[in-house]
């Protein structure tokens, strides 16, 4: 008996050991490829990647932003289905191959992911995923700044603006990458004017997200908080954030920011 309990102590000790190792490759992966963030113009861009408790994997969000060839900010927020290993290699495939798409296509962001969704099973692993990919246009010093994306089956990005307005951007609606569709048709993309001062925020659904809750609540908690931070130094904002949603996500979470010159 005691030989046998020791046996299995030993199984479990063993596979907690390489659940950890697993857990930290994974998150040292998806730390290295979240790529430095671009500062163009008076335009203020803060991200935050924060690793599921110690008690889940890893998954596969990952944000991303960068200056296409014609000199517009592309702003990636994205999730891969699966919480493990290789949904942090599905991210880093998909992470660059959006980057290369998106660089010199000069279509609507709806034109890129359909491209994207069309290349997915055919040069990565990744069996679904959702994603934002959203394009400013405008001086990055004076703006006016218009705001085209198209959202993969993605939590809708939320607009702050200076006179204290919350809005999430619920069009640009389209289905999970990977889903087939059956018609052919190509991806919805959406746009809007986005006023001086006010701030963008892209999330990943860990941010939003608790068990017990459903997801109009997270919104609503999620608005909440964002409007009490809105005047806050965007560094403040994103160490802040996610610091004042409730404990108990399973998940972990991706959050980029954009701040808009206020004149």
């Amino acid at each position: 008996m005691v030989s046998d309990i020791g046996r299995r102590v030993g199984l479990v000790i063993d596979n907690a050991r390489r659940f950890g190792r697993q857990r930290a490759v994974a998150e040292a992966m998806q730390r290295n490829l979240l790529a430095p963030l671009p500062q163009p113009g008076r335009l203020r861009l803060a991200a935050r990647y924060q690793p599921a408790p110690a008690g889940s994997q890893v998954g596969g969000d990952w944000y991303d932003a960068f200056e296409r060839k014609d000199g517009t900010l592309a702003l990636v927020i994205g999730d891969v289905v699966g919480h493990d290993l290789t949904a942090a290699a599905g991210m880093a495939q998909l992470h660059g191959i959006l980057r290369s798409l998106a660089w010199d296509h000069s279509g609507p962001p709806g034109a890129v992911v359909d491209r994207l969704d069309d290349a997915m099973p055919a040069i990565t692993t990744v069996p679904m995923a959702t994603l934002v990919l959203a394009l400013l246009e405008g001086d990055p010093h004076t703006g006016p700044w218009t705001l085209r994306w198209t959202s993969a089956g993605h939590p809708p990005p939320l607009l702050l603006t200076r006179d204290g307005q919350a809005q999430y951007l619920e069009a640009g609606q389209g289905l999970l990458l990977g889903v087939p569709t059956g018609t052919g048709g190509s991806r919805p993309s959406a746009a809007q004017s986005l006023p001086p001062g006010s701030t963008l925020l892209l999330y990943t659904d860990g941010l939003i997200e608790i068990p017990g809750s459903d997801l109009d609540t997270g919104l609503a908690r999620l608005r909440h908080h964002a409007l009490a931070l809105a005047h806050e130094p965007l560094d403040t904002l994103c160490d802040q954030l996610p610091a004042r949603m409730p404990p108990g996500s399973t998940d972990d979470v991706a959050l980029l920011a954009l701040r808009l010159p206020s004149s």
